[in-house]
């Protein structure tokens, strides 16, 4: 869903109600260009306004993958909390392995390595980067 606001408007809350139950948001992103940005943006108690970026590092040898297959590897990010934005990289010189990575739980974040290539695809132990 998208919200657009007009410039004159200084101030928006967005509610999410849930007609068949709880809802649980994962991740609430805020779009714009950088000279239309407020100069704060409101934090909770709980997470503090401010940017949080935490790193993790492990060697991962991947199983053998079909065409399509998948699979996953949960890293330890200590500080990352669940519905926190995160990214994956590979430390390796292929383009067939594509990755996505979430953080799902509070200091865990999980990778999934999908093949894309129309061959079964073998690669050696490489470093990633979360």
């Amino acid at each position: 869903m998208t919200v657009r606001l007009g410039p004159a408007v200084s101030f928006a809350q967005i509610g999410i109600v849930g007609f068949d139950g709880q809802i649980e948001v994962e991740a609430l992103r805020l779009y714009g260009l950088p000279e239309a940005a407020p100069a704060l943006l409101c934090g909770t108690p709980a997470l503090p306004v401010g940017q949080r970026e935490f790193a993790a590092e492990v060697a991962w040898d991947l199983p053998n993958l079909a065409p399509g297959d998948t699979n996953l590897l949960d890293v330890t990010v200590p500080g990352a909390r669940q519905g926190d934005f995160a990214h994956a990289a590979l430390a390796s010189s292929t383009r067939f392995i594509e990755l996505d990575a979430a953080a799902w739980s509070n200091n865990t974040a999980c990778v999934m390595a999908r093949n894309i290539s129309p061959a079964i695809f073998d690669l050696g132990s490489a470093t990633l980067s979360v």
